[in-house]
Protein backbone atom coordinates (compact mmCIF):
# COMPACT_ATOMS: atom_id res chain seq x y z
CA UNK A 1 0.00 0.00 0.00
CA UNK A 2 3.09 2.63 1.13
CA UNK A 3 4.77 1.65 -2.55
CA UNK A 4 1.76 1.68 -4.53
CA UNK A 5 1.04 5.54 -2.42
CA UNK A 6 4.32 6.59 -3.19
CA UNK A 7 4.23 6.06 -7.10
CA UNK A 8 0.80 7.69 -7.07
CA UNK A 9 2.12 10.92 -5.74
CA UNK A 10 5.29 10.90 -7.67
CA UNK A 11 3.40 11.25 -10.42
CA UNK A 12 1.52 13.86 -10.14
CA UNK A 13 2.35 16.48 -12.69
CA UNK A 14 3.49 19.89 -12.27
CA UNK A 15 1.21 22.90 -11.84
CA UNK A 16 1.60 26.68 -12.95
CA UNK A 17 1.11 27.08 -9.36
CA UNK A 18 4.92 26.59 -8.95
CA UNK A 19 6.09 28.94 -10.51
CA UNK A 20 4.46 31.55 -8.08
CA UNK A 21 6.09 29.11 -5.02
CA UNK A 22 9.61 30.79 -3.52
CA UNK A 23 12.45 28.50 -4.42
CA UNK A 24 13.70 26.03 -1.95
CA UNK A 25 16.85 26.28 -0.26
CA UNK A 26 19.30 23.37 -0.58
CA UNK A 27 19.98 23.40 3.23
CA UNK A 28 16.17 23.80 3.62
CA UNK A 29 14.64 21.46 5.82
CA UNK A 30 12.95 18.35 4.15
CA UNK A 31 9.81 19.06 6.43
CA UNK A 32 8.14 22.14 6.46
CA UNK A 33 6.14 23.61 9.71
CA UNK A 34 3.04 23.25 7.27
CA UNK A 35 3.62 19.48 6.65
CA UNK A 36 4.53 18.44 10.55
CA UNK A 37 1.21 20.43 11.01
CA UNK A 38 -0.57 17.71 8.68
CA UNK A 39 1.43 14.64 10.27
CA UNK A 40 0.31 15.47 13.55
CA UNK A 41 -3.16 16.88 12.77
CA UNK A 42 -4.26 13.34 10.85
CA UNK A 43 -2.35 11.33 13.33
CA UNK A 44 -4.75 12.37 15.98
CA UNK A 45 -7.82 11.48 13.47
CA UNK A 46 -6.52 8.18 13.00
CA UNK A 47 -5.02 7.38 16.35
CA UNK A 48 -8.79 8.74 18.18
CA UNK A 49 -11.02 6.50 15.41
CA UNK A 50 -8.70 3.37 15.92
CA UNK A 51 -8.66 3.38 19.61
CA UNK A 52 -12.27 4.01 19.76
CA UNK A 53 -13.25 1.31 17.78
CA UNK A 54 -10.93 -0.88 19.33
CA UNK A 55 -12.32 -0.36 23.01
CA UNK A 56 -16.17 0.53 22.02
CA UNK A 57 -16.63 -0.91 18.50
CA UNK A 58 -18.59 -4.36 19.21
CA UNK A 59 -21.35 -1.90 20.97
CA UNK A 60 -21.15 0.70 18.04
CA UNK A 61 -21.54 -2.07 15.65
CA UNK A 62 -23.63 -4.32 17.42
CA UNK A 63 -21.10 -7.45 17.01
CA UNK A 64 -18.44 -9.61 19.20
CA UNK A 65 -15.70 -8.08 20.57
CA UNK A 66 -12.32 -9.45 18.94
CA UNK A 67 -10.19 -8.38 22.12
CA UNK A 68 -10.75 -11.71 24.13
CA UNK A 69 -10.56 -14.10 20.86
CA UNK A 70 -8.20 -16.69 21.00
CA UNK A 71 -4.90 -16.60 18.98
CA UNK A 72 -5.87 -18.68 16.19
CA UNK A 73 -9.49 -18.33 16.30
CA UNK A 74 -11.89 -17.35 13.73
CA UNK A 75 -11.33 -13.99 12.14
CA UNK A 76 -13.51 -11.60 14.07
CA UNK A 77 -15.75 -8.87 12.61
CA UNK A 78 -14.63 -6.45 14.65
CA UNK A 79 -10.74 -6.24 13.96
CA UNK A 80 -12.06 -6.60 10.32
CA UNK A 81 -13.39 -3.57 10.62
CA UNK A 82 -10.59 -2.16 12.40
CA UNK A 83 -8.31 -3.04 9.18
CA UNK A 84 -11.06 -1.91 7.36
CA UNK A 85 -11.15 1.59 8.79
CA UNK A 86 -7.35 2.05 8.87
CA UNK A 87 -7.01 1.00 5.38
CA UNK A 88 -9.92 3.44 4.17
CA UNK A 89 -8.00 6.54 5.85
CA UNK A 90 -4.54 6.02 4.46
CA UNK A 91 -6.71 5.92 0.87
CA UNK A 92 -8.80 8.66 1.41
CA UNK A 93 -5.41 11.16 2.69
CA UNK A 94 -3.70 10.02 -0.04
CA UNK A 95 -5.87 12.38 -1.36
CA UNK A 96 -5.42 14.73 1.05
CA UNK A 97 -1.07 14.26 0.30
CA UNK A 98 -1.70 15.36 -3.11
CA UNK A 99 -1.69 19.61 -1.41
CA UNK A 100 1.20 19.81 1.61
CA UNK A 101 1.33 23.36 0.87
CA UNK A 102 -2.30 24.94 2.36
CA UNK A 103 -4.64 24.32 -0.70
CA UNK A 104 -8.50 23.87 -0.32
CA UNK A 105 -8.90 21.76 -3.30
CA UNK A 106 -7.35 18.49 -3.25
CA UNK A 107 -9.39 17.24 -6.14
CA UNK A 108 -7.50 20.00 -8.39
CA UNK A 109 -6.16 18.27 -11.21
CA UNK A 110 -6.56 14.63 -10.15
CA UNK A 111 -8.15 13.83 -13.80
CA UNK A 112 -5.03 14.58 -15.14
CA UNK A 113 -3.20 11.78 -13.49
CA UNK A 114 -4.67 8.77 -14.36
CA UNK A 115 -1.76 7.02 -12.88
CA UNK A 116 -2.75 7.69 -9.47
CA UNK A 117 -6.83 7.57 -9.95
CA UNK A 118 -5.56 3.80 -11.23
CA UNK A 119 -3.44 2.74 -8.26
CA UNK A 120 -6.19 4.28 -5.61
CA UNK A 121 -9.37 2.55 -7.44
CA UNK A 122 -6.98 -0.44 -7.33
CA UNK A 123 -5.83 -0.63 -3.63
CA UNK A 124 -9.73 0.07 -2.77
CA UNK A 125 -10.53 -2.94 -4.97
CA UNK A 126 -7.41 -5.43 -3.53
CA UNK A 127 -8.74 -4.17 -0.30
CA UNK A 128 -12.75 -5.32 -1.15
CA UNK A 129 -10.65 -9.10 -2.83
CA UNK A 130 -9.20 -8.98 0.90
CA UNK A 131 -11.98 -8.52 3.05
CA UNK A 132 -14.40 -10.39 1.34
CA UNK A 133 -12.84 -12.96 -0.16
CA UNK A 134 -9.34 -13.22 1.92
CA UNK A 135 -10.44 -15.41 4.87
CA UNK A 136 -8.08 -17.19 7.17
CA UNK A 137 -4.84 -16.36 4.75
CA UNK A 138 -5.38 -12.42 5.58
CA UNK A 139 -7.79 -13.59 9.09
CA UNK A 140 -10.14 -11.20 7.56
CA UNK A 141 -14.50 -11.81 8.00
CA UNK A 142 -16.80 -10.55 5.48
CA UNK A 143 -18.73 -7.49 6.23
CA UNK A 144 -22.20 -6.24 5.43
CA UNK A 145 -23.15 -2.77 3.45
CA UNK A 146 -23.87 -1.10 6.08
CA UNK A 147 -20.36 -1.74 7.80
CA UNK A 148 -18.69 -1.42 4.43
CA UNK A 149 -20.49 2.05 4.61
CA UNK A 150 -19.47 3.22 7.85
CA UNK A 151 -15.74 2.21 6.77
CA UNK A 152 -16.16 4.59 3.80
CA UNK A 153 -17.82 7.20 6.26
CA UNK A 154 -14.41 7.24 8.67
CA UNK A 155 -12.34 7.10 5.33
CA UNK A 156 -14.08 10.33 4.43
CA UNK A 157 -13.70 11.99 7.56
CA UNK A 158 -10.41 11.97 6.45
CA UNK A 159 -11.23 14.88 3.80
CA UNK A 160 -13.12 16.74 6.34
CA UNK A 161 -10.38 16.80 8.87
CA UNK A 162 -7.87 17.84 5.92
CA UNK A 163 -10.27 20.86 5.48
CA UNK A 164 -10.39 21.43 9.17
CA UNK A 165 -6.25 20.98 9.39
CA UNK A 166 -5.61 23.62 6.50
CA UNK A 167 -7.91 26.19 8.39
CA UNK A 168 -5.43 26.34 11.02
CA UNK A 169 -2.70 29.13 10.37
CA UNK A 170 0.63 27.52 10.65
CA UNK A 171 2.33 30.59 11.97
CA UNK A 172 0.44 30.26 15.04
CA UNK A 173 1.46 26.69 16.21
CA UNK A 174 5.03 28.02 16.94
CA UNK A 175 5.64 24.49 18.77
CA UNK A 176 6.12 23.25 15.68
CA UNK A 177 9.50 22.29 14.33
CA UNK A 178 10.44 21.62 10.83
CA UNK A 179 12.85 18.28 10.76
CA UNK A 180 15.53 17.38 8.28
CA UNK A 181 19.05 18.98 7.39
CA UNK A 182 18.49 22.36 8.44
CA UNK A 183 20.86 25.81 6.99
CA UNK A 184 23.51 26.22 9.21
CA UNK A 185 25.41 29.65 10.02
CA UNK A 186 28.45 28.24 8.52
CA UNK A 187 26.61 28.11 4.88
CA UNK A 188 25.11 31.69 4.71
CA UNK A 189 27.03 34.73 3.11
CA UNK A 190 28.60 37.12 5.43
CA UNK A 191 26.68 39.39 3.69
CA UNK A 192 23.65 38.25 5.00
CA UNK A 193 24.63 37.09 8.56
CA UNK A 194 23.22 40.17 9.92
CA UNK A 195 19.54 39.56 8.94
CA UNK A 196 17.48 38.57 11.68
CA UNK A 197 14.77 36.95 9.46
CA UNK A 198 16.56 35.06 6.11
CA UNK A 199 14.02 33.36 3.60
CA UNK A 200 16.27 30.09 2.89
CA UNK A 201 15.09 30.61 -1.24
CA UNK A 202 16.08 34.33 -0.81
CA UNK A 203 19.49 33.17 0.74
CA UNK A 204 19.92 30.82 -2.41
CA UNK A 205 19.25 33.90 -4.67
CA UNK A 206 21.21 36.23 -3.46
CA UNK A 207 24.10 33.58 -2.80
CA UNK A 208 24.28 33.28 -5.87
CA UNK A 209 24.37 36.93 -6.87
CA UNK A 210 27.02 37.48 -4.46
CA UNK A 211 28.93 35.04 -6.34
CA UNK A 212 28.70 36.35 -9.15
CA UNK A 213 29.62 39.91 -8.70
CA UNK A 214 32.30 38.62 -6.78
CA UNK A 215 33.81 36.87 -10.11
CA UNK A 216 33.29 40.16 -12.25
CA UNK A 217 35.03 42.06 -9.62
CA UNK A 218 37.81 39.56 -9.95
CA UNK A 219 38.08 39.88 -13.70
CA UNK A 220 37.86 43.56 -13.89
CA UNK A 221 40.97 43.51 -11.59
CA UNK A 222 42.93 41.37 -13.38
CA UNK A 223 42.23 43.22 -16.30
CA UNK A 224 42.79 46.51 -14.79
CA UNK A 225 46.35 44.84 -13.56
CA UNK A 226 47.00 43.34 -17.19
CA UNK A 227 46.50 46.84 -18.45
CA UNK A 228 48.55 48.37 -16.11
CA UNK A 229 51.54 45.52 -17.11
CA UNK A 230 51.19 46.87 -20.69
CA UNK A 231 51.25 50.55 -20.03
CA UNK A 232 54.76 50.05 -18.26
CA UNK A 233 56.27 48.14 -21.07
CA UNK A 234 54.94 50.67 -23.60
CA UNK A 235 56.45 53.67 -21.46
Amino acid sequence: MDTFASLALATEPPTDDLLNRRPYGRNKPLISRTMMKNILGHSIYQLVIIFSLLFTGERFFGIDSGRNAALHSVPSEHYTIIFNVFVMMQLFNEINARKIHGERNVFQGIQSNPIFCSIVMGTFGIQIIIIEFGGAPFNCASLNVEQWLWCLVFGIGELLWGQLITAIPTNQLKFLKEAGLGTQKDDIPEELAGEEEIDHGEVELRRGQILWFRGMNRIQSQGNLRNSHLKDRLI
